[in-house]
C-alpha cells in the first residue's frame, strides 16, 4: 500500500497550486487532546443520558461500558492508521489506500452527511439553551461566529476549544459534587441489572457512542499535527480515557440522585439532578454549560467535516474547488464556508435535532470501515483483536439502534453508494468515448 504522506491525497501529486497546497503543522499534543475532549465532552452528556436510561433501565452503566469498550478499539484502530496515513480525511483515506476507493468513499459520505445534520442539531441546542424563543437565529449566529474562527486558521480553533473544555468540565465536576454530596444520594440507586434485557444495554451502548465518537477529529485533522505518527497515537487514547472518566462520573453522580427510573424521564437530566439534590440555583450554571458545550461540540464538528470535504474533494469525489487551501491562513477555506452555509440553511429552516438517527448509524458505518482498514496492517492475531472487536461492536450497536435510525441511516448509505456508481459509469463512459 502507498503511504498517503509519499502522494497527494488521492494520488493527485501537487502542482504547487492552491488546491494542491499542503495544511500547516501546528497542532502538538496537547491541542489535538482538547480538540478531541471538545467533541467528546460536548452536548451529548447533557442530554444522552436520559435517552440511553430509558432504553436500559438499571444496565445504563453497562451500556456505558460497552460503548467504552467499542470506543476505545476504534480508538486504536484510528490511531494506528493516523499515524501511517498523517492526511486530511481521517477513515475516508484509511479506507481508500487500505480496502479501495469504495470504502474510503462510503465512510467519508457517512461522515460528512451524518456529521453536517449533527452540527445544525448542537447549532440549535445552543440556541434552546441560550434564547428559547429565537432559536432558530441564535444557531445561524453560532455557525456563522465559529465559521469565521475555524477560517482565521486551527491554532485559533485550538485555543477556543481549550477555553470551551475547561468550562464545561467545571461545570460538570459541579454537577458531580453536588450530587453526591446530597443527602438524597443513594448508593442503592446503583444497582446494575438487567432490567431492559441485553437489547436494551446494547441500544443504550449505541446511543451513548455518539458521545465518545470526537477522538475522530484528532484524526481527521491529521495534516495539521506536528509529528502525527507519535502525536495522534498519543493525543487519541488520552483524549477518550479524559472522557470516560468524566462520563462514568457524571452518570454515577446522577443516578445516585434520580435512579434509572427518573433518569429515564428526565428532559434534562443534569438540570432535573441538580434541582433534586437541593441546589436549583446551580442549574442556570448548568444550562450555560450545555451551551457552551454544544458551541464545543459545533465548533469541533465543523473542524471535521471541512477536512474531510476537502480530503475527497481532492480525489473529485466532491467539487474540487473546495480542495483549496487558503494561502495566508492555511485552511480548507472554500470547504469551510460550504459546509458553514449548508449548517446555516439547515438551522435556520429545519428542527432537525429529532431527526438525526441516522447520524449514530453513519458514525458506526463510519469506524466498521477503520477497524475493517487497520485489520489489514498485520496478520499478527495480537494485532487484529482491537480491530476485529471494534468491528463487530460498530455493526451490533448500528443495528441495535431504534428502527427508524437504522433505517434512516441505511437509506443514506444505499443513497451514497448509487451516487458513487452514477459517477464511476460516467467516467468510464467518457473514458470509452
Amino acid at each position: 500500500m502507498t503511504h498517503s504522506g509519499a502522494r497527494r491525497p488521492g494520488g493527485q501529486k501537487s502542482n504547487g497550486s492552491q488546491a494542491g497546497a499542503e495544511l500547516r503543522r501546528t497542532l502538538g499534543v496537547g491541542d489535538a487532546v482538547v480538540i478531541g475532549l471538545g467533541s467528546m465532552v460536548g452536548a451529548g452528556i447533557f442530554a444522552a443520558l436520559g435517552p440511553a436510561a430509558r432504553a436500559a433501565g438499571s444496565g445504563l452503566l453497562l451500556g456505558l461500558a460497552v460503548a467504552a469498550v467499542v470506543a476505545y478499539c476504534n480508538a486504536m484502530s484510528s490511531a494506528r492508521l493516523a499515524a501511517l496515513y498523517p492526511a486530511s480525511g481521517g477513515t475516508y483515506v484509511y479506507g481508500r489506500e487500505r480496502l479501495g476507493d469504495f470504502w474510503g468513499y462510503l465512510a467519508g459520505w457517512s461522515f460528512i452527511v451524518g456529521k453536517t445534520a449533527s452540527c445544525a442539531a448542537m447549532a440549535l441546542t445552543v440556541g434552546a439553551y441560550v434564547w428559547p424563543g429565537q432559536a432558530h437565529a441564535v444557531a445561524v449566529a453560532a455557525v456563522v461566529a465559529l465559521t469565521a474562527v475555524n477560517y482565521g486558521g486551527v491554532q485559533k480553533s485550538a485555543w477556543l476549544t481549550r477555553a470551551i473544555v475547561a468550562v464545561v468540565l467545571a461545570v460538570l465536576a459541579s454537577v458531580v459534587v453536588v450530587c453526591l454530596g446530597s443527602g438524597i444520594s443513594d448508593a442503592a440507586r446503583l444497582d446494575v441489572g438487567l432490567s431492559a434485557g441485553a437489547g436494551g444495554v446494547l441500544q443504550a451502548a449505541g446511543l451513548l457512542f455518539f458521545a465518545f465518537a470526537g477522538y475522530a477529529r484528532i484524526a481527521t485533522l491529521g495534516e495539521e499535527v506536528r509529528d502525527p505518527a507519535r502525536t495522534i497515537p498519543r493525543a487519541i487514547p488520552v483524549a477518550l480515557g479524559i472522557a470516560l472518566v468524566v462520563y462514568a462520573a457524571v452518570a454515577v453522580a446522577v443516578l445516585s440522585v434520580l435512579g434509572s427510573g427518573g433518569l429515564g424521564h428526565a428532559s434534562a437530566p443534569l438540570t432535573d439532578a441538580v434541582r433534586a439534590a437541593g441546589v436549583p440555583g446551580l442549574v442556570p450554571v448548568v444550562r450555560v454549560g450545555a451551551a457552551v458545550a454544544a458551541l464545543g461540540s459545533l465548533l469541533a464538528l465543523i473542524l471535521g467535516v471541512s477536512r474531510t470535504t476537502l480530503a475527497m474533494a481532492r480525489d473529485r469525489h466532491l467539487p474540487g474547488a473546495l480542495a483549496a487551501v487558503h494561502p495566508r491562513f492555511q485552511v480548507p477555506h472554500r470547504a469551510e464556508l460550504a459546509v458553514g452555509a449548508v449548517v446555516i440553511v439547515l438551522a435556520a429552516t429545519v428542527d432537525v435535532r429529532g431527526a438525526i438517527g441516522f447520524s449514530s448509524f453513519g458514525v458506526l458505518a463510519y469506524y466498521a470501515v477503520a477497524n475493517a482498514s487497520a485489520w489489514t496492517l498485520s496478520s499478527a492475531p495480537v494485532s487484529r483483536v482491537a480491530p476485529v472487536v471494534g468491528l463487530v461492536g460498530c455493526v451490533t450497536l448500528a443495528f441495535a439502534l431504534p428502527g427508524v435510525s437504522v433505517v434512516s441511516g441505511a437509506a443514506v448509505l444505499v443513497v451514497g453508494a448509487a451516487a458513487y456508481g452514477v459517477r464511476r459509469w460516467r467516467g468510464g463512459s467518457q473514458q470509452q468515448q
